[in-house]
């Protein structure tokens, strides 16, 4: 009967569409559909709380089963002097409504409003008016014409349209009827929110006393009382296209059954990890069900990024959070710093990243190659960890040069060799005017790499400062620094890989390879914070003559 009553009131296909839709959630093959849950009267059997009442026919009368063989009445109480009264009924849960509809068991009243709740009873919005003078009881213009600019705007109707006849009938209120979006409701969010509520209030206003021709007389004191036998709202259970029904929790509320992977007391958002789509409302075409982000079984939790999924076509937009078992990457699809892919294994194995376990001192740094998990070898280290020197190298004591190339010679010439090695010059790191002043070029330079060529060792450099370049082109950026291997196996000058240094130095013409070069007689004295402020002392004296003077 409730469902007869509501095909007839929903005058467009499409309303009537969506009350007679299949309620499943999934096909027979399993692929998720667009589904709601049944349409009911979803006041029926709830308390009504009424602000003026006759105990012999209490509220509970306005939402008990009702027909025309048992019709009981709720009426308000006679000796009241009120000519407004309230009728309040709580949902219990988000509903989405399509009609409110009161039986009258006696006199309609002059005026009655229909207001709903969105936040269970904090807040109020009006949803629909009926009165005989709109302007004068609500402020409204009567009949006011509906458009797509004022579609969720509450109206006022001419009560002799709404509550006639004066006694006795029905007053049903459409949620839809006439609301140009109506056609295309899956689109249209403003009128899901205009259909949305939690709780329903019927306010009964009496302006006037009835006229001589109504069958009550203005004295009567019955001409304040009103009575309705039923109150119906019908209507389904909120769900957002995502379950087809409502049950109640272990604590007694009511929530939607959700499915399509999403979760919540409406099915409002995306259930934990299954954000690498946006949550949205399923519609006819599409079901926007949540999807679970790819996290190669390596992480529990994600989060979603719009700009991902926008520069991904719309298909992936899930970012996993702590990937575990050593892997990183938005999808943990790759081995972390120090640890390389054991290919024997898929991604989604907890051991599908092995640790690179780089020799500390043969190495030059801790990431391995990801594929093989070769480590970078300094020059003369070999190995996949770098843990040995290679064929022609031999071990030395040097934490820089773990390994050196010892060239054939005679006995002689190499203890000859040994005897020069010595200490460096302790005077190459101090740094005065007169060492300035005789030095070609003065640099301030970063240690990138360090590799062997013949019998010269050549550091890749990056200049930061030129404070002096004599008669050599110098800039700052990448730049070579040549030193001969028999000065670096004597560690003078020593220079470690990722410091900073302070070099001052003399090139000579004839050169093999082109670039700086340094040895024992350079200056090579780790960077400190306030050299800047000595050199452009020395710059200055330079200029000044200083130079020629020392």
């Amino acid at each position: 009967m409730l469902l007869l009553l509501l095909v007839l009131l929903c005058r467009t296909a499409i309303c009537r569409a969506i009350l007679l839709e299949d309620d499943s959630c999934y096909d027979d093959a399993g692929r998720p559909l667009r589904c709601i849950p049944d349409f009911v009267n979803a006041a029926f059997g709830r308390v009504v709380v009424a602000s003026s009442n006759d105990p012999t026919s209490p509220a509970r009368f306005l939402t008990d089963l009702n027909n025309p063989s048992n019709v009981t009445c709720w009426t308000s109480s006679p000796n009241s002097t009120e000519t407004i009264v309230n009728l309040t009924l709580s949902l219990g849960k988000k509903y989405e409504l399509t009609y409110i509809s009161l039986q009258f068991c006696g006199p309609k009243p002059d005026s009655l409003a229909i207001y709903k709740s969105m936040n269970y009873g904090e807040t109020w919005l009006p949803f629909q008016f009926y009165s005989t003078q709109c302007r004068k009881v609500f402020g409204k213009t009567p009949n006011v014409p509906l458009t797509r600019s004022n579609e969720q705007e509450s109206l006022c109707a001419d009560a002799k349209v709404g509550l006639e006849p004066a006694t006795g009938g029905r007053v049903a209120f459409s949620t839809l009827e006439g609301r140009p979006s109506a056609y295309d409701f899956d689109n249209s969010p403003v009128l899901q929110d205009w259909v949305t509520a939690t709780d329903i209030r019927v306010v009964l206003v009496r302006v006037h006393a009835w006229s001589a021709s109504s069958t009550l007389s203005p004295n009567d004191t019955e001409s304040s009382v009103y009575s309705v036998s039923d109150l119906s709202i019908g209507g389904r259970c909120k769900c957002n296209g995502h379950a087809s029904r409502c049950k109640t929790d272990g604590d007694g509320s009511l929530a939607c059954d959700c499915k399509h992977n999403t979760a919540g007391r409406d099915c409002e958002k995306c259930k934990p990890f299954h954000f690498d789509r946006p949550w949205r409302r399923a519609t006819a075409q599409n079901v926007h069900e949540c999807v679970a982000c790819n996290c190669n079984q390596h992480a529990r939790r994600c989060r979603f990024n719009m700009e991902l999924y926008i520069l991904s076509g719309e298909t992936s937009g899930g970012v996993c959070l702590n990937c575990r078992h050593n892997t990183a990457g938005r999808h943990c699809h790759y081995c972390k710093e120090g640890y390389y892919r054991d290919v024997s294994k898929p991604i989604t194995h907890r051991k599908a990243c092995k640790a690179c376990d780089c020799h500390p001192v043969g190495s030059s740094g801790l990431t391995c190659n990801q594929t093989n998990g070769q480590c970078p070898c300094k020059d003369g280290v070999t190995g996949t960890t770098c843990n040995r020197c290679a064929k022609g190298y031999f071990q030395s004591r040097s934490t820089v040069a773990p390994c050196i190339k010892v060239f054939k010679t005679d006995k002689s010439k190499h203890d000859s060799k040994t005897d020069k090695c010595g200490k460096c010059p302790a005077s190459r790191k101090r740094l005065n005017l007169k060492k300035y002043c005789k030095r070609d070029y003065a640099i301030q330079a970063d240690i990138i790499s360090r590799e062997t060529v013949g019998d010269w060792v050549r550091f890749g450099i990056h200049v930061r400062h030129v404070f002096k370049a004599g008669p050599i082109k110098l800039r700052t950026g990448p730049q070579s620094l040549w030193i001969s291997q028999a000065e670096i196996a004597c560690s003078c000058p020593k220079l470690r890989l990722k410091h900073s240094y302070l070099i001052l130095g003399n090139n000579q013409e004839g050169r093999k390879y082109s670039g700086l070069h340094a040895s024992r007689e350079s200056t090579v004295i780790e960077w400190k914070d306030d050299w800047p402020w000595r050199m452009r002392r020395f710059q200055r004296r330079q200029r000044n003559g200083r130079c020629k003077m020392s």
